[in-house]
């Protein structure tokens, strides 16, 4: 109780005393679940990244030319030494 008093100074919120209780009571609940979690015995266990027993398919990673600076370039309103230029932002 009082950490939530601590918390309610730190927020600048005032709750009600049943609004603490009903804070307190799950918090307590949320510490006794992960007390429970803690006290399984993982040693050996190798850790899982996902329950579906799917592999990632990757492609190769290939480097390809699709199209020039120029063909890019063609196309955009204004250029500055082989680049896209925009209007100044601030």
């Amino acid at each position: 109780m009082e950490n939530i008093k601590n918390y309610e100074s730190m927020t600048k919120l005032d709750l009600p005393d049943t609004e603490r209780q009903q804070i307190s009571a799950a918090i307590d609940m949320l510490i006794d679940g992960f007390a429970t979690l803690a006290s399984i015995n993982t040693e050996g266990v190798e850790p899982l990244v996902t329950v579906l027993d799917v592999q990632n398919v990757l492609r190769e990673d290939v480097s390809m030319k699709m199209i020039s600076r120029e063909e890019l370039l063609a196309n955009a309103p204004m250029q500055s030494d082989g680049y896209f230029q925009v209007p100044k932002t601030l």
